[in-house]
């Protein structure tokens, strides 16, 4: 009697690991879930995107203001203005001449 109480435990176990070993199992439900209706779904990934998107904007708008303010710029706006100052009159010609070969030395 005991021999075939075992036999009939093993044959159950047997019997439903077949529906653990179901490619539909929990695990699927699981993972849909999360990533369709669960958790943050669909809005995790778009600011996801979103985030990066943020990062690389700042790091191109970063490099850009670094570039801009070399001293190369800043002589360019002293001659804007020294060109200014000739239009309006407030330097000769000969001043300006000088003061623009020391700018761009």
């Amino acid at each position: 009697m005991r021999l075939r109480s075992v036999a009939m435990g093993l044959a159950a176990l047997f019997v439903t690991s077949g529906a653990k070993a179901d490619p539909e199992g929990p695990w699927i439900r699981d993972y849909t879930h999360m990533a369709w209706g669960g958790g943050f779904g669909m809005l995790g990934g778009l600011m996801m995107l979103v985030f990066w998107g943020v990062v690389i904007v700042l790091v191109f708008f970063a490099v850009r203001w670094l570039a801009d303010n070399k001293s190369g710029v800043h002589t360019s706006k002293a001659i804007d203005v020294l060109k200014d100052r000739f239009a309006k009159g407030e330097i000769d010609e000969d001043e300006y001449r000088k003061r623009k070969a020391a700018l761009e030395e």
